[in-house]
């Protein structure tokens, strides 16, 4: 089924995460019995030989095996911890610059309005978006553990020579890496392969401190211990290159196949072809590399297109050959694209002799275009995708928007006075006064009645189907609250929910989204601790209990409806019975252990929480709301649901 290729790429990442784990350890026992080697065969001697296997079994041999995983390990883990501070860590690595909400640049005002359109349209967060200003070619990369917590890095080539269509097409592309889990496994990358590098930069210090010592010496005792010192140096570093290459390797085998599926994501979320088709083209007649970091190699297997130059990049390629992705993405683009740039360009062969565009029949996509049809129906069915009628919401929304709301959005104060007015706006003028008066005085978080009353009438005009499209536009600016900042926000929120003294499904879905992604938690890689329902089945009776009791229009549906939704995972007495009240923390909580289950146990869930909302024929906004809770919960992002 369609839905499920966005819960098996979940479940795909987690495996490939598994494998570079294994991959790794591959690789430092291999580097580990090649220094060993080298060890043997410098400390070897005539009167007191011994076979390499029982020198590995001997002191020398078990410090020199140790001190080498030593080395391995601790490069990585400490370039892993380096990047614990996720996408912002990378994009400040490679010198980007953020990109102010309220840019007044035309380029990064486009770039923000197409990132804006396709967040809303997927229903993920918007991600903080950043400038590599010096690059001049044609790039772009996301990076994070979480879709919460993304970044999305661009360069200045990319703002300046692609139009608004290649533009969409490349952030087509890198939301799919969001949606896809590949930006964990893209950053975890970068600290397994500075570990292995680790070892071939002290070989390179040994071989230039030992050489260049050996010239100075002044006795021949010392210039011979130098060169040994220089020869030592030599092989390590070739050992810990050779590791390079094959990390390289694993690099280039898991990219791949991830570049391809990122490609046929971005034309079915933009449904424009000639949008990515058009960037490959450019990028292949100007080129992507990135000349003024130092991280280049690093980031290669991240970017849109290949950022560094290397020595057999037919083997070591993060990417196919562009001219291939372009033939996959529809045959004949290529020839089109070339006849419209002929008159101008003196030479447009991008592949430098290398392919022919039948060799993308090797990725199982040539002869055929990537599909732009809506996924199949069903709730479960919409996360992950982009479809026609999301887009074109989005865009009408967004048009809809008064600028002057638009752009509070933007800043701090702005975003915390939206959060407080979306809780608010219902309420007649003293009720909002009595509410926000129980909010504690801060030169930040305190209530601005002149912020307020710009929110206030625009959320009346618009609707209910503004509210969650708003904060998700803005979650950037919320973001750079500080911790302290933070916890004062989710407490003024929960005092204006309980001004009132009862909850509704809003509300609930507001102060989970919030806590789900303004926390420290939010940027932490939620482990897998369940396989099965059974495990999980009074987290499952406390969510469909207050699903049922939220699709039922007559008290005595609600109990029918409950068994009808937990019949897929437990029968008879095991599912139990309605539970007549959920609290928030308890709806919390069992969205916490449900959002541990294995990526493919997760469809049955939204579908069985989607059956309670359409028992009745119809969702209306606020059960859609809720719909989308239960999904952002579980880290399954859902698009809106179109007017």
């Amino acid at each position: 089924m369609a839905h499920q290729g966005f819960f098996q790429r979940q479940a795909n990442a987690r495996r490939n995460t598994t494998l570079l784990v294994v991959l790794f350890l591959a690789a430092v026992i291999l580097i580990t019995l090649g220094v060993c080697l080298v060890g043997y065969l410098v400390t070897r001697s005539e009167t007191s030989g011994l076979a390499f296997h029982h020198w590995l079994l001997s002191q020398h041999g078990a410090m020199t095996a140790a001190a080498v995983v030593l080395l391995i390990v601790l490069g990585s883990l400490v370039r892993w911890l380096d990047l614990a501070g996720g996408g912002e860590r990378v994009a400040n690595m490679v010198g980007a610059r953020e990109i102010a909400p309220d840019t007044g640049d035309a380029e990064e005002r486009k770039l923000r309005n197409i990132v804006e359109e396709m967040a809303i349209a997927s229903g993920v967060t918007v991600p903080r978006l950043y400038v590599m200003d010096q690059e001049t070619g044609i790039n772009a990369f996301v990076a994070g553990y979480t879709p919460g917590e993304a970044v999305m890095v661009v360069t200045h080539g990319a703002l300046t020579h692609l139009t608004r269509d290649e533009l969409q097409g490349v952030v087509g592309h890198e939301f799919s890496h969001i949606l896809n889990g590949d930006m964990r496994l893209n950053v975890r990358l970068i600290a397994i392969l500075a570990g292995i590098l680790m070892l071939g930069q002290i070989g390179g210090f040994m071989l230039r401190a030992g050489f260049y010592r050996s010239h100075s010496s002044r006795t021949s005792r010392d210039g011979r211990g130098q060169a040994i010192l220089g020869l030592i140096g030599l092989a390590l570093l070739v050992i810990g290159y050779i590791g390079v290459f094959f990390g390289r390797l694993i690099q280039a085998a898991v990219s791949r196949q991830r570049e391809t599926l990122a490609d046929a994501s971005s034309v079915q979320f933009t449904r424009n072809p000639e949008g990515i088709a058009g960037a490959l083209f450019k990028i292949g007649l100007k080129g992507g590399y990135l000349d003024t970091t130092s991280h280049a190699s690093d980031m290669n297997h991240m970017c849109f297109g290949e950022s560094a130059r290397m020595k057999l990049s037919s083997l070591l390629a993060s990417h196919p050959p562009v001219e291939d992705r372009i033939h996959a993405i529809q045959p004949g683009m290529l020839a089109r694209l070339r006849s419209r740039l002929r008159d101008t360009e003196a030479s447009l062969d991008l592949s430098s002799g290398r392919g022919a565009p039948h060799a993308a029949n090797a990725s199982g996509f040539a002869g055929t275009q990537y599909s732009t049809e809506k996924p199949a129906a069903g709730f479960s069915g919409s996360v992950g995708t982009v479809t026609r009628a999301g887009e074109d919401y989005a865009i009408a929304l967004l048009a809809q928007i008064p600028q002057t709301f638009r752009n509070l959005l933007y800043t701090r104060a702005g975003a915390v006075q939206l959060c407080y007015a979306l809780l608010i706006h219902t309420l007649p003028r003293n009720e909002q006064d009595d509410a926000l008066a129980q909010i504690t005085r801060h030169p930040l978080l305190s209530p601005q009645r002149d912020i307020l009353d710009k929110f206030l009438p625009a959320l009346e005009s618009q609707g209910t189907a503004i509210r969650f499209p708003a904060l998700e536009l803005a979650m950037p600016a919320l973001r750079k609250l500080d911790p302290e900042e933070r916890n004062r926000l989710h407490t003024a929120v929960r005092q204006l929910i309980g001004a009132d003294r009862k909850v509704t499904l809003f509300e609930l879905a507001m102060s989970s989204f919030l806590k789900r992604h303004l926390t420290p938690e939010s940027a932490r890689v939620v482990p897998v601790r369940y396989r099965n329902y059974k495990a999980v089945l009074p987290a499952l009776k406390c969510l469909m209990s207050l699903q049922a009791r939220a699709g039922a229009r007559i008290g005595d549906e609600a109990e029918n409806l409950y068994r009808e939704a937990m019949a897929g995972f437990a029968s008879g007495e095991e599912a139990g019975t309605l539970q007549t009240r959920v609290s928030l923390k308890e709806l919390q909580q069992a969205l916490t252990i449900l959002n541990q289950l294995s990526p493919l146990l997760k469809p049955a869930i939204i579908d069985a929480a989607g059956h309670c909302v359409t028992h009745d024929g119809r969702v209306d906004v606020t059960e859609y709301e809720m719909m989308r809770l239960v999904a952002d919960q579980l880290d399954c992002p859902m698009p809106p649901l179109p007017a």
